[in-house]
């Protein structure tokens, strides 16, 4: 999933890419991260969306296609809920922070 997070997986092709059942795969899963497989890979897209959005000049349309979100809504309704902004103004807000750390720096 982390290496092709824009990938379509899904419970049955994941658990089938390590000989298990879908059920016994989840249960497994949750075991080990906490979460379901459905609701890790959501919370990676976010991440990785967060630190492109950071890291580069693409677009919040570039970004999504990206990491696999198919919605533009549904991503900024839940980039909103988690960072309180969308993700224009968050990178905004990012280069911002940046360059005002920068113009800090080189006055000392």
């Amino acid at each position: 999933m982390k290496t092709e997070p824009a990938s379509a997986w899904d419970t049955p092709a994941l658990a089938a890419l390590v000989n298990l059942s879908p059920s016994r795969f989840r249960h497994l899963f949750k075991q080990e991260t906490g979460t379901s497989p459905g609701q890790y890979l959501k919370d990676f897209r976010m991440r990785k969306a967060e630190w492109m959005l950071r890291t580069t000049f693409l677009s919040v349309k570039q970004v999504l296609k990206q990491v696999g979100l198919r919605s533009n809504t549904h991503f900024v309704n839940d980039f909103r809920k988690l960072h309180g902004m969308t993700p224009t103004a968050y990178r905004r807000a990012f280069w911002r922070a940046t360059k005002k750390r920068k113009s800090r720096r080189n006055k000392h």
